[in-house]
């Protein structure tokens, strides 16, 4: 199998590269990760003008009709430069939802906004407990006359209090969980930026007091909703796996760079057999990480049945790559790698973060066993 770009994807990478390292180098992200919002609404909409948001959805919705592997493209090199964007949140969570979950005319309704970058849309999955999946799902779901009344908190929303469009999973009286189209100004909607150790990420509590919908908010059929967060964790955590292999490349780029200009006892630190064979673990770790998340994402794009292994598989493998990677290159730093001026640990904070995100590594070693019949 031949995971090779073709031209017209190196064209797209060198194009995304390029864009993100005029628009939002690092010095911009630090900017950025102190503001509340957390991203430049400006660059945001000059990446929708480049049809970023619009690529993976299809033609039908406003999109640009690409797959989700052309998306992870784009990830990987937002990985790169630690992008400041709501752009996992809502091209990537928020419009795979809704493919996987709604009617034909809540797509028509909800996807073209999101591809033109107009609507901005958050998952609210996760609750206070912390669980990523359906079974710890509490928030209650009730019926009242010909309307729905949510209440609960959903925790670890990302991009929860900037986005105007909520998609949040809820349990009926009679046990079953349901998506609900929740406008972020309806009435009882409380959301309140977390402060997280990810500072160029941003999440969100988000508190439903009593918030009464029409029963036309619900996405799509009516018990569905587990279902469909089992296919878009496998979706989420192979478009993650790129940003992660982006994030590892950027700081294997940086150790390789400083092991050649620094010097110690004479010589370059890169000389030492200890660095050397640091930076080649590095590389190894990556190379494979970067085999694993393109496997699940040409899994994701053709939508091959081999994504329900290749999803957990590249999230466990990217997680550890990514956090390894990271740690060794403020070990390769020394003492300045633990400086508040220097980037390093803007990538150890992403890494450790990702890691967690849907769930940690052995949680997805544990579904990949039970998927393999272990």
């Amino acid at each position: 199998m031949n995971f090779a770009l073709n031209d017209e994807q190196e064209m797209l990478r060198d194009s995304v590269r390029s864009f993100l390292f005029d628009k939002v180098p690092l010095t911009r992200v630090r900017e950025l990760m102190e503001t509340d919002a957390g991203f430049d609404p400006e660059v945001w909409s000059e990446m929708a003008l480049m049809g970023w948001q619009a690529m993976a959805v299809p033609e039908a919705y406003g999109g640009a009709g690409y797959s989700s592997f052309e998306l992870g493209i784009i990830l990987e090199e937002m990985g790169r430069m630690l992008t400041p964007a709501p752009f996992l949140s809502s091209v990537v969570l928020a419009a795979n939802t809704i493919l996987l979950a709604g009617t034909e005319s809540q797509r028509q309704e909800l996807l073209p906004g999101i591809a033109t970058g107009e609507r901005r849309g958050a998952v609210a999955i996760v609750e206070p407990a912390g669980r990523w999946d359906a079974d710890g799902i509490q928030m209650d779901a009730a019926a009242d006359g010909d309307s729905i009344v949510l209440s609960g908190t959903k925790s670890y929303v990302v991009d929860g209090h900037t986005a105007d469009t909520l998609l949040v999973a809820a349990r009926s009286a009679a046990g079953a969980v349901d998506f609900y189209i929740v406008p972020a100004d309806s009435p009882g909607v409380t959301a309140t930026r977390l402060e997280t150790m990810d500072m160029t990420r941003k999440q969100a509590e988000v508190v439903f007091a009593d918030v009464r919908l029409p029963a036309t908010a619900r996405l799509g059929d009516a018990g569905s909703g587990a279902e469909t967060i089992g296919r878009l964790y496998d979706i989420a955590v192979s478009a993650l796996a790129f940003e992660q292999v982006g994030g590892a490349q950027a700081c294997m780029e940086m150790s390789v760079e400083y092991a050649k200009v620094r010097m110690q006892f004479g010589r370059p630190i890169g000389s030492f057999q200890a660095i050397k064979h640091k930076c080649a673990d590095m590389l190894v770790a990556i190379e494979s990480a970067k085999s694993a998340a393109y496997y699940a994402g040409w899994a994701a794009a053709v939508g091959d049945p081999d994504l329900t292994i290749a999803a957990p598989l590249a999230k466990a493998c990217c997680s550890d790559a990514y956090f390894n990677v990271a740690a060794d290159t403020i070990q390769v730093h020394g003492g300045i790698g633990f400086t508040w001026e220097h980037d390093a640990h803007l990538y150890f904070k992403r890494a450790k973060s990702d890691q967690l995100m849907f769930g940690d590594p052995t949680q997805w070693r544990a579904t990949l066993a039970d998927r393999l019949g272990l």
